[in-house]
């Protein structure tokens, strides 16, 4: 008696399902991003909007222009309140808006590697209109200022700047170079994204590591080193950014800026070296932010869990 041979049914790929915001994952990266902020963080930031700021400045002489500005203090100009409202808040907006965009776009089928790029690229340009705009454009208007007040004049302070510029400009005035910053945060978090993983998959066939299997923390800071230093790429854009938020007097400057007439200003007046300009701040500042997400992670995910009482899930 012959017996029929069933086929084993398919194995189904499993179902998409939402990732959840948790609170624990909003407090473990405003933590990071403080932390990261406020040691070696702003000093970067200020001497990469420095030097984009003052093209014909070598690296000694930016710090030199810091150093005159104010001494330790001038390195951490721009810091409270504009730097800490953007690190407490930047990762909160990128992780609800990249989880939404993530979902949507594997649900309309593309592949977790195209979904993950679409959904940092979504959540980047979020991050730039919902607050990084205001915050970086004070941040640079605080380093004017600076500049005001080593030339004998008493500078206001960082409120009343603000509301000065608001009664005169409204939101476009303390937004200033917000397309600047979205295009960006689009092109940072797309190609660091995916530089980031070449890094990672070239490091496990040096090592012999298998696919999916786990990089050690210093494996880790490698790859994310390389994504971030090759994604410094768009760093024209930085600089355009920088000069639209600027207060300097210049009159060949257009009176109205965009991202297309501030591109060809700058390229007239400091030629490809000027687009440049900042990169290696900028460079260490991603290694920098890299190594506190790495190192300082694991310590900060063990206490939040405990603060909350709810299991982190988000990577760093």
């Amino acid at each position: 008696m012959s017996t029929a041979i069933i086929p084993a049914p398919a194995s189904q790929p499993p179902a998409l399902e939402k990732k959840p915001i948790k609170f624990s994952n909003l407090l473990l990266g405003a933590g990071l991003n403080l932390f990261e902020v406020t040691t070696l963080g702003q000093p970067l930031e200020v001497t990469k909007t420095t030097m984009a700021a003052h093209r014909g400045d070598g690296f000694a002489t930016a710090l030199g222009r810091i150093w005159n500005r104010g001494g330790v203090f001038g390195f951490y100009q721009g810091m409270i309140p504009w730097a800490w409202i953007e690190a407490s808040t930047k990762g909160a907006v990128l992780l609800f808006v990249a989880s939404e965009a993530e979902y949507y776009a594997r649900a309309a089928g593309a592949s977790e590697f195209g979904g993950g790029i679409f959904g940092g690229v979504a959540g980047g340009v979020a991050q730039a209109y919902a607050t990084m705009g205001f915050c970086t454009c004070m941040k640079t208007v605080e380093i004017t200022k600076q500049k005001m007040s080593a030339g004998g004049q008493k500078a206001p302070g960082t409120f009343a700047t603000f509301m000065d510029i608001y009664r005169r400009e409204g939101i476009r005035g303390i937004n200033k170079g917000v397309n600047a910053v979205a295009i960006r945060q689009m092109t940072n978090w797309g190609s660091r994204f995916g530089l980031s993983r070449l890094a990672e998959q070239g490091i496990r066939d040096m090592t012999g590591k298998k696919s999916g299997e786990k990089l050690s923390a210093f494996e880790k800071i490698i790859a994310s080193a390389i994504g971030g230093g090759l994604s410094a790429w768009n760093q024209p854009i930085e600089v355009i950014r920088v000069e639209m938020q600027s207060k300097k007097d210049d009159p060949n400057r257009p009176k109205k800026m965009t991202v297309g007439n501030t591109f060809k200003y700058i390229y007239e007046t400091n030629g490809i070296k000027g687009l440049y300009r900042g990169v290696v701040p900028r460079i260490g500042l991603g290694i920098w932010q890299t190594v506190c997400m790495v190192a300082m992670g694991d310590m900060a995910k063990t206490y939040v869990e405990k603060l909350t009482g709810e299991a982190v899930t988000a990577k760093h």
